[in-house]
């Protein structure tokens, strides 16, 4: 099951950018012609959404939020019957959702509910993976702003339904002070000082860190958070020593299922915290999922 419920993730600013995207994906299909000059408005027809493959089931409750927003579009009646649950792991085969309705109306909600579903359940999968990787180690997996424009809300609920965490979810959520900025202001410190005397309330700041040195000035700077960013595994075993257990390490970077286990290993007295994937959000799979439409009754 999820970390969070999808309507408790799906609220406020997210819920906004949610809605946004699917009445996006609807308007980008333009008006559908083909269904119009087949179907009268009176026709009916009922779809069923299965899974071709084994696989964790995201995305369901998007399924009546795109058939309302449809219905602006293509007006009609519909009925939605759920044949499993969020987060649950379907079978090949299991028919997860049923419509019955306007034809019209599901004909052109057909593709948007199925893109929405096969991405989001293929980057639970994948995520999946890289937890069970992690089992037993202590360490987190984190998710990355390397999302699908647009999708960014969507993205990150899949990994919370694949058992990972999420890092920030946007710029505002938490302070992270990058090489660039570190660059354009000569040093950690002056990056650091500059972005406290501009923050001071907060939220939470977290520097990235492609040196030993820089991770031992961050560390002096008391920050929240620690990235170790594309270091070799020697490099961040004898970086780890160097960070007080009251700061967060993340290591980042040149990570994959082949690596990951051994990543969260590193360290003698202390080990990192988190391990943040980009791959998890801009290169799963997509599952396979299809939706059968025919006459209903």
């Amino acid at each position: 099951m999820p970390q969070i419920s999808f309507d408790d993730f799906f609220k406020g600013e997210a819920l906004v950018h949610l809605e946004r995207a699917i009445r996006e994906a609807l308007l980008e299909d333009g008006p559908d012609l083909t269904s119009r000059g087949v179907f009268s408005p009176q026709d009916t027809l009922t779809a069923k959404v299965k899974a071709k493959e084994d696989t964790l089931l995201a995305g369901l409750p998007l399924i009546d939020m795109i058939l309302e927003q449809t219905a602006a579009f293509e007006p009609g009646e519909r009925r939605l019957a759920r044949y499993a649950e969020e987060g649950e792991t379907v079978s090949a085969g299991a028919c997860v959702a049923a419509i019955t309705g306007g034809a019209r109306l599901l004909m052109r909600a057909e593709r948007v509910i199925l893109n929405f579903i096969c991405r989001l359940s293929g980057i639970a999968n994948l995520t999946r993976k890289y937890v069970r990787e992690l089992e037993g180690s202590g360490v987190r997996l984190l998710d990355t702003r390397k999302t699908a424009p647009g999708l960014r809300y969507p993205d990150k609920y899949a990994v919370l339904v694949g058992g990972g965490t999420n890092h920030r979810r946007n710029l505002a959520e938490m302070l992270l002070l990058k090489d660039n900025h570190i660059q354009a202001l000569g040093s950690v410190t002056a990056a650091v000082d500059r972005l406290r005397a501009a923050c001071p309330s907060g939220p939470p700041m977290e520097v990235e860190c492609r040196t030993r040195e820089e991770a031992a000035e961050a560390a002096a700077c008391g920050v929240s958070r620690i990235m170790l960013d594309n270091m070799t595994p020697d490099l961040i075993h004898n970086t780890l020593d160097l960070i007080p257990k009251s700061i967060e390490v993340e290591i980042s970077g040149q990570v994959g299922l082949e690596n990951i286990r051994a990543l969260a290993a590193l360290g003698g007295r202390r080990k990192a915290d988190f391990i943040s994937v980009g791959r998890i959000t801009h290169s799963a799979p997509v599952a396979d999922f299809s939706m059968s439409i025919g006459r209903s009754g």
